[in-house]
């Protein structure tokens, strides 16, 4: 990961998020073809737009993760609002298979602010999305 300081006119800062979240209902959304490009696609559009770096983003069958280095300004709820909102509706319109579904990503998600993130703490987020609350 790189470790590069963001520059504005009165911060200097190094804050990077480690993201993980879901489909609605763990749905392997990911295995549709052209699915996951195009996730990609559109998250580097709104991340280049909100001034985000992307430095890791990975699919699996049924979630994603992603290291992320923003400004001290952007909240991480707000990064997952903008990210899951843009996403959601551009990929339910060009897939009509995901057009069928209420909503495309689930409410919840895993953020830490840790450099490194165990993988071991990944698989247990993704596992407890079993669990409904």
């Amino acid at each position: 990961m790189k470790k590069e300081y963001k520059h504005t006119n009165t911060t200097i800062s190094m804050i990077n998020y480690h993201f993980v979240f879901c489909p609605r209902y763990r749905r392997k959304i990911f295995l549709i073809q052209g699915v996951e490009e195009r996730f990609k696609e559109l998250v580097t559009i709104k991340c280049e737009e909100l001034e985000i770096e992307i430095l890791e983003i990975r699919c699996e069958k049924d979630h994603t993760y992603m290291f992320l280095n923003c400004l001290p300004t952007q909240s991480p709820s707000n990064i997952m609002k903008d990210i899951k909102g843009y996403t959601s509706k551009i990929l339910r319109e060009e897939f009509e298979i995901l057009s069928k579904m209420p909503s495309l990503w689930t409410r919840n998600y895993f953020v830490s602010t840790a450099e490194m993130v165990s993988e071991d703490i990944i698989k247990g987020y993704i596992e407890n999305q079993r669990t409904r609350y």
